[in-house]
């Protein structure tokens, strides 16, 4: 039974320990420039991005005006119940804000994390682009990082400053769904 005990021990002590690493998040440089902003996909309500979609959308556009990036590029399928794709309706929330669709591209295959980076990494190549910067939530940033590290991508990340999960209430859940989502990906590769 002590066996146990121990084994039980040291999961919990793993589990806490990735949880940390995730928290940490990788560094952010706010010198870095890229060739485009990768805007990981998020709910939509209707057809207008949720709110945690939106911090992420308004964050890409500062990039794009403060020269950080020249081209932003949206991601995410239309989920069952939408009506229209993530990508379509950051695009629009782009327009609508002042960013000229010149600048803008879009990719709606895409459902998950991994499945946005293998899609927009397309789309960046398409364009001439060869590096990135992975705008998301502080907490979504360390998984879609080593993913797109995995990916060989040339690639840093840039978090939301105006996330919506400030509260431990709301960041608990998404941090233990990070843990088991970098879990995930370490087994499976996606």
């Amino acid at each position: 039974m002590k066996w146990i005990a121990t084994l039980v021990a040291a999961f919990l002590m793993w589990i806490a320990g990735v949880a940390v690493w995730i928290a940490s998040g990788p560094s952010e440089n706010t010198n870095d420039y890229a060739d485009v902003a990768i805007v990981l996909g998020a709910a939509v309500d209707g057809d207008a991005p949720s709110p945690v979609f939106a911090a992420r959308i308004d964050h890409a556009i500062d990039l794009l005006k403060s020269g950080r990036v020249q081209i932003i590029i949206f991601t995410g399928a239309r989920s069952v119940e939408g009506t229209i794709s993530e990508s379509k309706a950051a695009r629009q929330y782009a327009i609508d804000a002042g960013v000229p669709a010149g600048f803008i591209e879009t990719e709606s295959l895409s459902r998950t994390t991994h499945q946005n980076l293998v899609e927009a990494d397309a789309v960046m190549k398409t364009v001439g682009g060869r590096s990135a910067l992975i705008v998301s939530d502080p907490l979504h940033l360390r998984r879609a990082y080593a993913m797109a590290k995995g990916m060989g991508m040339d690639a840093q990340v840039s978090e939301t400053r105006s996330t919506r999960y400030q509260s431990w209430s709301t960041k608990a859940p998404f941090l233990l769904r990070e843990v088991y989502f970098i879990h995930h990906y370490w087994i499976f590769g996606e």
